[in-house]
């Protein structure tokens, strides 16, 4: 910890080294999150440079070493929800489906499949939905805002994308190929 307040400090005053050794200590970390919304490692990798570049250019807006970390992931977020919302044709349906998929059931499940796999498969717009409410931790209402769409079509996209995996769970489990297509 000792050396990432020092670097911290150091980034702050625009020092190179430290910059890199920030770069090098949280890179990966970022890379999987930007890579988990757009599903495509090349463009992880731009977002995780363009967002590496904001930080450094405004590290000074970071008051506290402790909060870097967290702050930083929010950079790579906002990065990766701008680059899926103006590189990606996603498609809302305002349509709700019935939530037949309790979460623990789905939550037991995703323990036994390597959830990088489902995430490589799983349509755009849910994976982005579900993202945002599972790993984020936002509400309907704050992911509604963040791609400007309804609330409803939120809510309709999250249980969506819990019926997807299911159903992918599922064939999975009993040894079969998901075979449910749906636009990117």
């Amino acid at each position: 910890m000792k050396h990432l307040e020092e670097n911290f400090k150091l980034a702050k005053k625009q020092d190179r080294r430290a910059q890199k050794e920030l770069y090098d200590l949280f890179s990966a970390k970022m890379l999987a999150v930007a890579n988990s919304y757009t599903n495509n490692i090349h463009d992880a990798e731009d977002i995780l440079l363009n967002a590496f570049l904001k930080c450094f250019n405004k590290i000074n807006d970071c008051n506290d070493w402790k909060s870097f970390p967290f702050w930083l992931r929010k950079i790579v977020v906002n990065d990766s929800i701008s680059f899926v919302r103006k590189n990606k044709n996603i498609l809302y349906a305002d349509i709700e489906i019935a939530d037949d998929y309790p979460e623990e059931e789905l939550e037991e499940n995703l323990n036994k499949i390597n959830i990088e796999e489902i995430f490589s498969k799983i349509p755009t717009g849910y994976r982005l939905i579900f993202n945002l409410y599972v790993f984020e931790d936002k509400k309907h209402q704050e992911i509604a805002e963040i791609l400007n769409i309804s609330e409803g079509t939120s809510k309709s996209q999250l249980s969506k994308a819990k019926k997807w995996i299911a159903d992918y769970l599922k064939a999975k489990e009993n040894g079969q190929k998901h075979t449910e297509t749906v636009k990117n």
